[in-house]
């Protein structure tokens, strides 16, 4: 294999070692897989970029692109990149002003969308602004200009891409990546081709040389996905876009992948599923899975069980954890979840099952992976985030930040030299905001962001993720975010598992009416007591819930509450949910 120094390097490599092998495919309008040859992918991203020179664009520029994900998403970042021409991805559910402020900032010369509505958004967010830019779109879309007509134009020149290929450097931006924060502006993170191809080659022990399949489906805008689909170019691994999570199992049954990328919150909906199917079931059949669940839930790392439990598990895997696996294909031998804290019983349970569930931990501003489990019996340990990756140094402040310096870590951010120098310490150590430790055989375990704990009016601290995280475990709680910052006590808004805890309702014989009803019933209230009380034992008694009002909506991306990798945005529900929070505490005087 020939040195790779920039990310389009991963492409020519790819052509060299797998001619004609399927290199991506994404779901056509019929439904149907439509695939690319390694060989059609290269003419269709060589084109592109033949063409962009002719238009006027060249190294230095910056192109916006906004769409799920999708083969044309790859097709235009390597048409970019191999230009030097800087990608500016931006996520569907940013709010107008977001997506303006965004293209104006980064300077954008043109922009890629996918579909008719996010064309309408662009051209609204474009016009409130009085931008001029050129749209072109994936899909045919009366009055804009096709990606289709791009490819034409390439086709029809023979121009010479090898110059502009060689005037690129691996210190050169490849991408700015504007971060979704939750007070003021978005910031845009400055990522080279070096940043992102170094985490790239950092991380290619996750791939094993017998993975064959994977597919993608948290967002190509957010670094960690995009990373990983480098990382499957690298190793020659067939990618399957699906464009949204409404038809995932679906798409995975089909696809059959050996591994995917995942966020917590998608596997807990998975892990329930399963779960309320094998409390559906009757007699011997419901007894054997509950066995195998409790005996999954007690995983250890491999090499601390014992000669009889694994004798069990041998016996629990054939029976029931067999038809776990088939549920997702049949072939998943590795998940690799980020983005937000993995509840623990999660990754025993799916190792279990012979899933292993790989929890990393990173950033957008580090590229993003900072430290990762490994699918070795010696590579994980639950509860974790995995050991820092060789080429970074890690250290705790005395603060217990975790800060980090290495060939990954961002030079900072996009015209904004003031968020540059806080970001950084005196010796040049990039500043997380999480806080952390690192256990003697050097594994970090992550235990909040710094910014999210606080301090109750008594001046105990409380960190919100780690009793979030334990109380997620109960099945019928759907969302939790902990509040309390200078009041007496930690209380809790709770989004229920509506669906879970009116099974529960109709087994009690507790008529179902509507969720504004059920979470005003008082049994289902003692119920969450129960739960709250049930999962608080390991935490001190000032960290302890000890109110807590029940939510009728789930919070969502679209609706403001969430990041795009389904963090909470804290400011955001706290003003939401004002009025109930004084409720709370009113009620507690």
């Amino acid at each position: 294999m020939k040195q790779q120094t920039r990310i389009f390097d991963l492409i020519t490599n790819y052509k060299t070692e797998h001619a004609n092998k399927t290199i991506i495919a994404g779901r056509n309008k019929e439904g149907e897989w439509r695939t690319y040859s390694s060989i059609e992918f290269i003419d269709k991203i060589n084109s592109l970029s033949k063409a962009l020179l002719s238009i006027g664009l060249q190294k230095g520029d910056r192109i916006a692109l906004m769409s799920g994900n999708r083969p044309e998403w790859s097709i235009v970042d390597f048409a970019c990149n191999q230009l030097g021409i800087a990608l500016v991805p931006l996520y569907p559910t940013l709010a107008s002003q977001d997506l303006s402020f965004i293209i104006n900032d980064a300077e954008a010369k043109l922009i890629f969308v996918s579909n008719e509505e996010l064309s309408t958004r662009i051209n609204v967010a474009l016009k409130d602004n009085q931008l001029a830019i050129p749209i072109y779109t994936f899909e045919t879309v009366n009055n804009y200009q096709n990606i289709a007509s791009l490819y034409q134009i390439g086709e029809k020149l023979e121009t010479d891409l090898k110059p502009f290929n060689d005037a690129v450097s691996e210190n050169d931006l490849l991408t700015l990546i504007y971060t979704s924060g939750t007070t003021g502006k978005p910031k845009g993170v400055f990522l080279s081709h070096k940043n992102i191809l170094s985490n790239v080659q950092a991380c290619y022990p996750l791939i094993r040389s017998d993975f064959k399949k994977a597919i993608s489906f948290l967002p190509l805008c957010h670094i960690f996905e995009r990373m990983v689909v480098y990382m499957y170019y690298s190793k020659g691994v067939e990618i399957y876009f699906a464009e949204n999570l409404d038809n995932i199992v679906v798409d995975i049954n089909d696809v059959k992948p050996d591994l995917f990328t995942t966020v917590p919150r998608v596997l807990e909906k998975v892990y329930d599923k399963i779960v309320a199917k094998g409390k559906d079931l009757k007699g011997i059949k419901r007894s054997l899975f509950m066995w195998a669940l409790d005996l999954g839930l007690r995983y250890q790392e491999p090499l601390k069980n014992s000669a009889w439990y694994n004798f069990q598990l041998s016996i629990a895997r054939k029976l029931i954890f067999s038809k776990w696996q088939e549920a997702l294909g049949g072939n998943i031998k590795i998940i690799v979840s980020g983005g937000a804290a993995l509840q623990e019983r999660l990754a025993r349970v799916f190792w279990a099952a012979e899933m292993k569930v790989l929890e990393g931990y990173g950033l957008t501003e580090t590229s993003p992976v900072i430290a990762v489990n490994t699918f070795e019996d010696t590579g994980i340990k639950f509860g974790t985030v995995g050991r820092p990756l060789k080429n970074l140094e890690v250290k705790i402040a005395q603060d217990g930040e975790i800060l980090v310096k290495g060939p990954s870590v961002t030079s900072g951010y996009y015209k904004n030299d003031e968020a540059t120098k806080e970001t950084f310490d005196e010796n040049g150590f990039f500043k997380t905001g999480d806080i952390g430790e690192i256990s003697s055989d050097g594994f970090l375990k992550i235990t909040d962001r710094k910014k999210e704990m606080f301090k109750t009016a008594g001046g105990k601290y409380i960190a919100p993720q780690a009793i979030e995280n334990k109380l997620m475990e109960s099945t019928f709680i759907g969302q939790i975010m902990v509040v309390g910052e200078n009041r007496k006590f930690p209380a809790a808004l709770i989004v229920p598992a509506f669906e879970e805890i009116e099974k529960w309702m109709k087994y009690k014989g507790i008529s179902v009416v509507s969720k504004e009803d059920t979470i005003k019933n008082l049994q289902v209230i003692a119920k969450y007591n129960q739960e709250i009380e049930r999962l608080s034992t390991e935490f001190g008694h000032w960290e302890k819930i000890k109110k807590f009002t029940l939510l009728p909506k789930e919070w969502t991306i679209d609706a403001g509450q969430l990041t795009p990798k389904l963090s909470l945005k804290r400011k955001v529900i706290l003003k939401e949910n004002e009025s109930k929070i004084e409720d709370i505490y009113k009620e507690s005087n």
